[in-house]
């Protein structure tokens, strides 16, 4: 299967692809909006551009393994997105997947504005190999 995977922001979302038949995951891109009306516009055409069979969603957990308002925000982005592509949706617990992508990157050379731009694509990547590990 083909998967898309989203690190959904307040400001930038980050995605990811990949497909559990070769294991291979990459980043693809940061859509650097607010959430709203035009973010799932936006996200809708790339699942449109990528044709994913499914989507996989970062879901921001507690460190203590609960859901607080930000998973319900999550959640409620993703029972549109499922219902508007007609895709289905799986959730992945984020926690540290924004680390692991700041690690990822820590010797990288690149500067701090290139850094930023990068995180939320490889934290979707992470939260896609965390998915496909699990």
């Amino acid at each position: 299967m083909r998967y898309l995977a989203i690190d959904l922001g307040e400001k930038r979302t980050g995605l990811a692809s990949g497909d559990d038949a070769t294991g291979v995951v990459g980043p693809l891109c940061v859509i650097a909006m607010p959430r709203g009306e035009v973010l799932m516009n936006t996200v809708l055409k790339e699942i449109e551009a990528y044709s994913p069979d499914a989507i996989v969603i970062g879901l921001p957990l507690n460190m203590d393994g609960t859901e607080g308002e930000a998973a319900k925000e999550v959640r409620r982005f993703g029972d549109a997105l499922k219902s508007r592509s007609g895709k289905p949706v799986h959730y992945q617990d984020e926690r540290l997947t924004s680390y692991a992508a700041d690690q990822q990157m820590a010797q990288s050379g690149r500067t701090h504005r290139q850094k930023k731009e990068l995180r939320d694509a490889l934290a979707a990547a992470e939260i896609l190999r965390d998915f496909l590990d699990a």
